[in-house]
């Protein structure tokens, strides 16, 4: 009996579909209303937020006042409402800083340049986009600097400013050429003179062919530049969110080659390489920013040779390059620790040195688990670029206080400084939201 029940199969009855309990208003009485509470809860949240969110439009919005020529004139027309009239007057000033008006177009051209320069990476098909970014740390610099300083090739730009802007210059033709072809499933521009180069060149062929392209359109850039002479605009003239952003792309850009070589120099076997790294961390790490760049304008032009000493640019420059540095070491340092020691032992087994291993097998997966680390440290960067107007440069926030002592606009602080804020949360919030998006496409392909 008991046999015969064993080979008697009985399928289960097909279970319903599930329901969808997943709309929106189901959601909301599962997470707001599911008890009292809650319920008491969300209605007071509810209530605080609508009295907050009115105040703040009747200030901003309804009340406001958006053409006048006084801060008196604006107080007359809406005593209540927010003075946009001043912002709108000192636009520019809060976005270029001292820079001279008919020169402002260099500004646009240049972030603009810089912004067409990573747009390749959005692209897959494209080969080679990790040079993409490398040129972009290595060269634009070059190619931004001539464009907001201005000068002459052979003049006022030194000769290796002006080798590598050329370079810069031809860099981003090829790029673009390159990326048109690669849109038109063409071959790319060495790809088509690999039968020239085959002849001249036994082997790297592709390679060799790509310095011969980039070579070429050097020169004819090198060649078109030095008929153009941009009118120079000294970096005193800098100001605004213009300088702020350089700051803190310079800061941003450099922190990581710095924080690899520091965090790496850390985990060295090496004594002197190791304490040097750890003190240099350690020492900049227990210092606020602020510190550091007082000790960069006032100490390190005692410790140069006189006529040496740079502008202090350069030197806020310096500094948080250092300080962001330091921060990131410890960032890569982590994820460093967190690499399974399997992953050096398959990297002995393939025969890798060092430096190959680190640059192809450990720091890849290093970084990729840091990301959100990585982009706090950046947000936070950004943030603190805005201590540069204690030590006297002119950036947006002291751009900003300078609308208050302007004799139309005196005592006129608050609405600047809520331009500042919406411009920052929009900045950090897209810094978060693309790492979250970087973060979610590196898992999408581990899996």
């Amino acid at each position: 009996m008991s046999e015969q029940k064993l080979k008697h199969f009985v399928p289960t009855p097909p279970r319903l579909p599930a329901t969808n309990e997943q709309n929106l208003l189901r959601r909301i009485q599962k997470r707001c209303f599911n008890s009292i509470g809650n319920s008491l809860l969300t209605i007071s949240v509810l209530v605080l937020i609508y009295y907050v969110a009115k105040s703040f439009l009747d200030w901003a919005v309804f009340n406001a006042v958006w053409n006048a020529a006084t801060r008196r004139e604006c107080m007359d027309i809406s005593p209540d409402g927010a003075c946009w009239a001043g912002v709108i007057d000192w636009f520019n000033g809060l976005i270029y800083g001292r820079y001279p008006d008919e020169e402002q177009w260099r500004v646009n051209s240049g972030v603009i340049m810089a912004l067409l320069w990573l747009l390749p990476l959005m692209t897959r098909r494209i080969a080679y986009r990790n040079s993409i970014l490398i040129s972009w740390i290595t060269l634009y610099p070059f190619l931004g600097a001539y464009m907001f300083l201005g000068g002459t090739f052979g003049q006022d730009v030194g000769i290796i400013h002006m080798i590598f802007t050329s370079l810069a210059a031809g860099y981003f033709i090829l790029l673009y050429l390159n990326w048109m072809l690669c849109a038109a499933g063409q071959p790319s521009l060495p790809e088509r003179l690999t039968p020239l180069t085959s002849k001249l060149f036994r082997r790297g062929q592709h390679m060799n062919g790509f310095l011969l392209v980039w070579a070429v359109l050097s020169i004819l850039c090198g060649g078109v530049l030095a008929q153009v002479h941009l009118e120079p605009v000294p970096v005193d003239r800098w100001g605004g969110l213009f300088l702020t952003l350089i700051i803190a792309s310079f800061a941003i850009t450099m922190s990581i080659p710095v924080g690899i070589l520091l965090a790496l120099g850390r985990r060295s076997k090496l004594p002197v390489i190791h304490w040097l790294s750890m003190m240099l961390i350690e020492l900049v790490r227990a210092v606020p920013l602020i510190t550091v760049l007082f000790m960069a304008v006032t100490l390190l032009p005692i410790f140069l040779p006189s006529g040496a000493e740079p502008d202090k640019l350069s030197q806020v420059l310096f500094a948080v390059c250092l300080f962001a540095g330091a921060y990131m070491a410890e960032n890569i340092r982590g994820g460093l620790q967190a690499i399974p020691d399997g992953q050096y032992e398959a990297a002995q087994t393939l025969g890798l040195g060092y430096w190959l291993t680190m640059g192809l097998i450990i720091l890849p997966q290093a970084m990729r688990l840091m990301i959100p680390n990585i982009m706090t440290s950046f947000i936070s960067m950004l943030k603190d670029t805005t201590l540069v107007s204690i030590i006297g440069l002119f950036d947006i926030m002291l751009m900003a206080r300078n609308i208050a002592n302007d004799k139309n606009w005196i005592g006129l602080h608050t609405e600047p400084l809520a331009l500042i804020s919406i411009l920052f949360f929009v900045m950090c919030y897209g810094m978060s939201q693309y790492s979250l998006n970087l973060e979610k496409r590196l898992k999408a392909h581990r899996s």
